[in-house]
């Protein structure tokens, strides 16, 4: 099995990255490959609404001039999928929201393509938004028919400047248990 952890924040080495890679770290000791996907290193455009992967059904978007198509296979192909995202003003990133956005209109045109992977949200914040972001990032997994497991508490953890995020002890014991509750699930489906 494999997982694939998107980071939507802008910043390359920052906390969300920390984050993210303390999951994957997990997945990785409990045996699956993992990928680390940096939207910072990519163009990714809003979705123009123009329904065309609704009419083709070929799990492609009509938008072709940015980098979609290729993160959008390696969603595809992932068993996990775990999407993290600083908090901007009380939301995921705009780049975030892109990739998610279009994503979640292709799959479900075609058939609903996430059903079942399992995965969730992670989220960063100074100081404030992180629930309501976490909540706009966990509504995606669910209206994708994913199988989202829970922790000991929501997936956030607070910093600001790089780094921070390691010195929230309960934040990265609250995502290391998501991640191994992750590797519990794939594991158990995978019997």
């Amino acid at each position: 099995m494999n997982a694939l952890a998107i980071c939507g924040s802008s910043r390359r080495d920052g906390n969300t990255e920390a984050l993210l890679r303390r999951a994957l770290a997990v997945l990785k000791a409990g045996g699956l490959e993992t990928t680390l996907i940096h939207l910072a290193d990519h163009r990714v455009e809003p979705c123009t609404a123009c329904g065309i992967c609704g009419q083709h059904q070929d799990k492609t978007c009509s938008v072709t001039h940015d980098d979609f198509q290729e993160i959008f296979e390696i969603m595809l192909e992932a068993d996990v999928i775990l999407v993290g995202s600083p908090v901007y003003f009380g939301s995921a990133t705009p780049q975030t929201m892109a990739l998610l956005d279009r994503a979640g209109y292709v799959s479900r045109a075609n058939g609903h393509l996430f059903t079942r992977k399992l995965g969730g949200p992670v989220v960063v914040a100074r100081r404030a938004g992180q629930n309501f972001t976490l909540a706009q990032l966990l509504y995606w997994f669910l209206i994708n028919d994913m199988i989202v497991p829970g922790s000991t508490y929501w997936n956030v953890a607070f910093g600001r400047m790089p780094g921070e995020v390691e010195s929230d002890g309960e934040g990265i014991e609250t995502v290391e248990h998501f991640a191994e509750n992750l590797v519990w699930l794939a594991q158990s489906l995978s019997k």
